[in-house]
């Protein structure tokens, strides 16, 4: 069992994911379900052989200590992948993610055009949330595409690991490796506030004082992007304020209304034809209103703002999938499946 033909058969099949785990086949990935490579069940030693022909031998020596590890690997003729290799029950295993030779492009993506209202400006803090695997680092990517091409300045990425290659275009790019190039979110973060960017992309804010440098980023005059694995804008919002004690909670709901300029979740859904996945998203954009209800620690009141704020490009998730299933690109039954609010989605529908 090799690791190439393997890689070939995930690009050739247009799956998104490649697991190796020992004891079943390897498995892929695509649109969404998952499907077996063969019938040739990976052994202990192949998925080890596997692990090693990937990482070098520092990594190698990291992964046995830590349990797990994140990097890229780059194959001749096939291209990028992001890789998590990590230990399960004394063995190996390996979930490889493909990385597009391309940045997509907003347009390319079908995004809101909201989403370039939010990418053009200045300062603040703009977040990309779903689960895992829903397309939120596609999104940022094509974000930073567009910033790249629009304005002339300083874009600072700080990834765990870098997945999409960035080219100089109007701006310099400037791609910081969690693990190799910073020890962490945090110092890397602190260290971007030296290093005179006005765009800074954080890969994830996992921690508290991750969050609160981004706060503090984002107050300072830059423009900070960044993703939260949390579904809708209210229970955004709420994760962000619950991590901090209680009595700091006050004064972070103050900083996050003043610097919070919008919230996309998305999510994607298979196409209708099978051809594909699509993605939904809820749009909240930070007007007055809603800048208030943070404030005032009334989450639960946004999405009726979102409902009424198309004027400013907001939608609902229920608004986006209604429409995907309007136009035929999603069936009634994933967009239903998919709805944060059944009586609403049933409505439009």
């Amino acid at each position: 069992m090799d690791i190439t033909t393997l890689l070939k058969e995930t690009i050739d099949s247009k799956a998104s994911d490649l697991h190796i785990t020992v004891a079943v086949p390897p498995i892929i990935r695509v649109n969404g379900e998952l499907n077996r490579i063969g019938n040739d069940i990976v052994s202990i030693e192949n998925a080890t052989k596997m692990v090693k022909e990937l990482l070098s031998e520092e990594e190698f020596l990291q992964l046995e200590k830590q349990g797990e590890i994140d990097l890229t690997y780059s194959c001749p003729g096939l291209g990028r992948f992001r890789v998590n290799a990590y230990k399960q029950r004394g063995a190996f295993s390996m979930a490889l993610r493909v990385v597009p030779p391309t940045v997509p492009t907003i347009e390319s993506l079908g995004l809101s055009p909201v989403i370039k209202d939010l990418a053009v400006k200045k300062r603040g803090l703009v977040l990309v949330t779903g689960p895992t695997g829903s397309g939120k680092s596609t999104t940022l990517a094509s974000m930073i595409d567009f910033i790249n091409r629009d304005r002339n300045c300083h874009i600072l990425t700080l990834e765990d690991p870098i997945e999409y290659m960035h080219s100089h275009n109007r701006s310099i790019v400037n791609q910081r490796e969690i693990g190799h190039d910073s020890k962490n979110f945090a110092n890397a973060l602190r260290a971007a506030l030296r290093q005179d960017p006005d765009v800074i992309l954080v890969g994830e804010m996992r921690d508290i004082e991750t969050i609160s440098i981004a706060i503090t980023a984002a107050e300072t005059g830059h423009l900070v992007l960044s993703t939260l694995h949390t579904l809708g804008a209210p229970k955004t919002i709420d994760r962000i304020i619950d991590v901090f004690p209680p009595h700091q909670q006050q004064q972070i709901r103050v900083q996050l209304a003043s610097v919070l300029e919008g919230v996309i979740s998305q999510q994607l859904v298979p196409k209708a034809d099978q051809s594909g996945r699509v993605a939904a998203l809820e749009v909240m954009v930070a007007t007055n209103a809603i800048r208030s209800l943070i404030r005032e620690g009334k989450t639960h009141q946004i999405q009726t703002s979102i409902q009424t704020g198309a004027k400013y490009g907001m939608q609902t998730m229920e608004v986006a999938l209604a429409e995907l299933q309007q136009k035929g690109l999603i069936t009634k039954e994933d967009a239903l499946s998919n709805s944060f609010n059944q009586d609403m989605i049933s409505r439009y529908i």
